[in-house]
C-alpha cells in the first residue's frame, strides 16, 4: 500500500535548507509506486498539529529548481516543543492522511522531535517511519563531521570579514573593529577567518572553547592598535559577557545570545578611550544564496535523498549522518545514526584544531577547505532579484 511523506522544516534557516528539501522530493518522485503524495509541513511540526501541510507532488521541475537558490525556510520553520498529548495528535493526523513516513529537517532540537516521534509511533504499534536531516550553521551537532549549512555560513564570513578588514585598511589611522557571528555555545561559526591569510585576516578570535578575559582582550587589543593603528577581532556570540536582550527563551529554552559586541564595544571604548565599532554578521550570513559552498549544496541534497532511501528502507528515528572518507580527494559517505545521541549532545571545536587567541591549528585549516569549496550554477533572477521557490 502506498503512503504519503511529509517533510518538516525546524530552527534556524541554512543557505542549503531548501536543498535538502529539493533532494527529498526528486527522490521521492522515483519511488512513486511506494510513494503516494509529497508533502511539506507548513511550519514545522505545527504543521502536522495544525493540519497544514503544502502538496509538493506536482511541483514542475523547473519551480522545484528555485529551491536551491531560495533563502529562508521555504515551508516555515518552527521551534515548537512537543508537549503533552501533541504527540497522538499527530498519529492521528497522519493516519488520517494515509502519511507513512516523516522526515524532520533541523538540529538538536529537531532531532529530539525525531526521536520522540519514531519512539512514541512504535509504542502505539504504529508503521510510521521518522528519520532525521540534518542542518545548522552552528556545526555543534555530534554524530557527524560537519553539518549542512556551515560550509555556505563559513564561506559568506570569510568573505564578509575580508571585505570589513579591506574596507578598514584604507586609512593610515583605522578602528578597532569587533566581528560578531553566530554559533551558540560554540565557536566553529567564529573561528573560520582564520582561513584567510595576512593581511586580510583577523588579529583576535574570541569563542567560548578558547575562554574569554575582558581584561586580557582589552590588553591584546590595545597592544595590537598601537602596532597596526587598527585591530579586528572575531567574537563568537556564546562567549560569557554581559549583553543587552529582552527577547524570551525558545520552546526548547534555549536563551538568546546575540548582542554581545555592543556591550563589549560600550566598555572597551570607556576604558581605553579607542574608536570602537561593532558589526553583526547575522541572519545574512546564514541564509543568503549568493556565496553557497558547491560541497555544501551537494551535501543537503544527497542527506535529503538518503532520509527519504532510509525511510522506504524501513529505518526509524535515525538521522542521516556524513563521514569524510578521504580529504584528499574529499569523498564523504552518509551513514545513520541514532537520532536520540544527536538530540543530547554538542560538539565543541577539538582541541586539536586550537591554538590562542590569534590563531587556529593546521588541522583546522586543513578540516574546514573542503567544506567553503566549489561553486554551485549562477543565481536565476528578474530585474537583478534572484528567484525564490513559492510556495
Amino acid at each position: 500500500m502506498k503512503k504519503s511523506l511529509v517533510y518538516l522544516q525546524s530552527g534556524g534557516p541554512t543557505s542549503v535548507i531548501n536543498s535538502s528539501l529539493y533532494g527529498v522530493v526528486i527522490e521521492a518522485r522515483k519511488h512513486q509506486d511506494r510513494i503516494d503524495r509529497v508533502y511539506g509541513a507548513h511550519f514545522g511540526v505545527e504543521g502536522l498539529l495544525n493540519g497544514d501541510l503544502i502538496d509538493l507532488t506536482d511541483v514542475p521541475e523547473e519551480e522545484l529548481e528555485l529551491l536551491k537558490q531560495t533563502p529562508g525556510a521555504a515551508l516555515g520553520s518552527s521551534r515548537h516543543k512537543l508537549g503533552p498529548g501533541d504527540k497522538s495528535n499527530v498519529l492521528a493526523f497522519c493516519e488520517s492522511r494515509n502519511i507513512g513516513y516523516i522526515l524532520v529537517n533541523g538540529g538538536n532540537d529537531s532531532m529530539d522531535t525525531c526521536h520522540r516521534l519514531g519512539r512514541f509511533f512504535e509504542s502505539r504499534g504504529s508503521d510510521i517511519r521518522v528519520i532525521g536531516v540534518p542542518k545548522t550553521m552552528d556545526n555543534d551537532l555530534v554524530e557527524i563531521d560537519h553539518t549542512p549549512g556551515f560550509g555556505s555560513a563559513a564561506k559568506q564570513i570569510i568573505n564578509s570579514v575580508q571585505s570589513i578588514i579591506i574596507d578598514g585598511m584604507a586609512y593610515t589611522k583605522g578602528k578597532v573593529v569587533l566581528i560578531e557571528v553566530m554559533g551558540r555555545e560554540t565557536g566553529w561559526v567564529a573561528a573560520v577567518p582564520d582561513l584567510l591569510e595576512e593581511p586580510f585576516r583577523p588579529d583576535l578570535f574570541y569563542f567560548p572553547e578558547i575562554g574569554f578575559d575582558y581584561e586580557e582582550c582589552k590588553e591584546a587589543i590595545q597592544k595590537i592598535y598601537k602596532e597596526k593603528k587598527r585591530c579586528f577581532v572575531m567574537v563568537g556570540e556564546g562567549i560569557p559577557f554581559e549583553r543587552k536582550n529582552s527577547t524570551k527563551d525558545d520552546g526548547f529554552g534555549h536563551r538568546p545570545l546575540d548582542g554581545v559586541s555592543p556591550m563589549l564595544a560600550e566598555r572597551l571604548s570607556a576604558d581605553t578611550g579607542l574608536d570602537i565599532r561593532w558589526i553583526s554578521l547575522s541572519i545574512p550570513t546564514r541564509c543568503s544564496p549568493t556565496l553557497i559552498a558547491g560541497n555544501d549544496q551537494k551535501e543537503a541534497i544527497e542527506v535529503g535523498k538518503e532520509a527519504v532511501k532510509a525511510a522506504l528502507a524501513g529505518e526509524t528515528w535515525k538521522m542521516v549522518s556524513i563521514r569524510v572518507d578521504s580529504r584528499d580527494p574529499y569523498r564523504v559517505s552518509y551513514p545513520l545514526v541514532d537520532a536520540e545521541k544527536v538530540a543530547n549532545g554538542v560538539k565543541p571545536i577539538p582541541p586539536e584544531f586550537l591554538c590562542d587567541h590569534t590563531r587556529m591549528s593546521d588541522a583546522f585549516r586543513e578540516y574546514l577547505r573542503p567544506l567553503v569549496a566549489g561553486q554551485t550554477e549562477p543565481i536565476k533572477e528578474k530585474d537583478g532579484i534572484a528567484l525564490s521557490f513559492k510556495r
